[in-house]
């Protein structure tokens, strides 16, 4: 019989995802903040050490170790961390020009699965009767 006080591995699993959700999602944050503010460069290096650690948190240390440093993604890896080495650096425009580059080259083989997604968002009952109702009161100013 499992006692109140003990945590199983699912529930610490559990744990680490959410605080993952939150650490990564205040990274988005402190970067599209830091972009906001002509480039702040603590702001951009904060951001990125938060979404790569809620990353990890995410999906767990071996898994995002195996998925940047994979062969074929390794050209992406590169400029990826390179770019963020270099906004540590302060550096932060050809920081995130590196980033940038980096993260589409990482993750080119998901925009498609992602753009599929938003097209069959019209499928879904409740937001093809909001986009119906978007493309009938369009009115020119």
């Amino acid at each position: 019989m499992k006692q109140h006080n003990e945590l199983s591995f699912v529930d610490y699993q559990r744990g680490t995802d959410k605080i993952g959700v939150g650490t990564a999602g205040f990274g988005i944050f402190f970067i599209l903040f830091g972009t906001l503010l002509y480039f702040d460069s603590v702001l951009l290096a904060f951001g990125n050490l938060l979404f790569l650690t809620g990353l990890s948190l995410i999906i767990g240390l071996r898994r995002t170790f195996s998925f940047f440093f994979q062969r074929h993604k390794l050209k992406g890896t590169s400029f990826f961390l390179g770019g963020v080495a270099v906004v540590l650096l302060r550096w932060p425009l050809l920081g995130m020009i590196l980033e940038t580059y980096g993260f589409f080259s990482l993750f080119r083989s998901f925009f498609p699965v992602a753009f599929g997604f938003l097209g069959s968002t019209y499928n879904i009952p409740f937001l093809s009767a909001l986009f119906q109702r978007l493309q009938g009161t369009s009115s020119m100013v």
